[in-house]
């Protein structure tokens, strides 16, 4: 199990609505401990090969990864994808069925909402953004469906994640979602996305914002103005920088 295990915590929960216009700027939840399913580090390239990778040699290793029992189940691996030189980097928690069949990251109901937010934002997707996902592979549990990703299957998709954040060089990087949130910031099992939400991160030296999840605003669109404020607290990151 590489070192990455020891600081990260999977929250069981994601944390966007309709076309967004410009405008002015939840409850705890149980740890996904369940590491066997998909857990476990099984072979593949070594972290400190993945550090050392330019953007093709990393999208390659993503696509053809076996560092975790995720490989074993997937149509495809999914590496994000967008601008080598964005300067908005959003995260996600996992490919859902969609992005499984297609290879590419946020292709359904919430990727085209995500669209919609970056389009409302004046952004391109694939020009100043880059969009991507906490685990490569999607997290499929016994009855079919989509599941959260475990502990150790985040650990394991970690330095991937590390390496699109060194060679981007994003100046802000938007966390959609508590699992997004919590992975990157080391937040334990009592932090709520109203604690996470409107506060002051970095990470790897880059500014971080916490929002909620596309996926979840399809089914709560009455947190789009919450959204919509990171969002412009995003922005003003990205203007002064």
């Amino acid at each position: 199990m590489n070192a990455n295990t020891n600081k990260l915590r999977t929250l069981q929960a994601m944390g966007l609505g309709p076309v967004w216009q410009l405008r002015g700027r939840a409850a705890p939840v149980a740890l996904h401990t369940d590491i066997g399913v998909g857990g476990e580090v099984v072979d593949g390239v070594e972290d400190v090969d993945i550090a050392a990778m330019d953007f093709d040699q990393l999208q390659a290793a993503i696509k053809n990864c076996t560092r975790c029992r995720l490989c074993e189940g997937r149509t495809h691996a999914v590496p994000g994808n967008g601008s080598q030189k964005a300067t908005w980097l959003f995260i996600g928690e996992a490919p859902g069925h969609n992005e499984d069949l297609q290879g590419q990251p946020f292709v359904g109901p919430a990727g085209k909402l995500l669209d919609n937010m970056m389009q409302a934002l004046r952004l391109q997707r694939d020009v100043q953004t880059y969009v991507t996902n906490i685990v490569k592979c999607r997290p499929r549990g016994s009855d079919g469906h989509d599941r959260l990703p475990a502990a150790g299957e985040i650990a394991a998709c970690m330095p991937y994640l590390e390496r699109e954040i060194a060679l981007i060089k994003p100046s802000v990087i938007v966390a959609l979602g508590k699992t997004a949130a919590a992975s990157l910031l080391g937040s334990d099992a009592g932090a709520a996305m109203s604690d996470m939400r409107e506060q002051s991160y970095q990470y790897a030296q880059v500014p971080l914002v916490v929002t909620y999840h596309p996926a979840y605003l399809l089914r709560s669109p009455v947190d789009k103005a919450k959204v919509w404020r990171d969002l412009c607290a995003a922005k003003s990151i990205v203007d002064v920088r």
